[in-house]
């Protein structure tokens, strides 16, 4: 079942977020960015949950995106789907909840980055109909 993420879920994410996608982050940190993120209308994260277990083995992280150069759009921020469970279309589940979300919400594409070494993730969004327009370089500055 996909749903939209509830407090409670912010252990099961903390873990997943850490092994999987390689980011450490404290579970009040989680549960901070849950509450914080859940009351902006721009933002929205769902989870897929395991009917029979009740336990969180993937979610979606999105935002709407608008430009002065775009029609509305959805940027996909994370996706991820527990290790032990990858590979039984939870990822495939989760990626068409969002295109009908999009589609609902009458928003006009869908895009996402994915890091260059994840070639697996790549070779997962072209198969589901996501082309690979572009390549970039991000620069980030930390300030403080």
């Amino acid at each position: 079942m996909i749903r939209k993420t509830k407090l409670e879920d912010a252990k099961a994410l903390q873990k997943i977020c850490k092994e999987d996608l390689g980011y450490d982050s404290s579970l009040k940190a989680i549960e901070r960015q849950i509450d914080k993120l859940g009351q902006d209308e721009q933002h929205h994260l769902f989870v897929f949950e395991d009917d029979c277990m009740k336990e969180v083995l993937g979610f979606v992280e999105v935002q709407v995106y608008e430009a002065i150069y775009s029609k509305r759009g959805l940027n996909i921020l994370g996706l991820a789907v527990a290790h032990s469970h990858q590979g039984q279309g939870i990822g495939k589940q989760l990626m068409t909840y969002i295109e009908a979300w999009a589609c609902q919400n009458k928003l006009t594409f869908i895009r996402l980055n994915s890091g260059s070494h994840r070639t697996e993730a790549h070779a997962f969004y072209q198969r589901l109909g996501y082309d690979g327009t572009k390549r970039q370089v991000r620069f980030i500055k930390f300030l403080q």
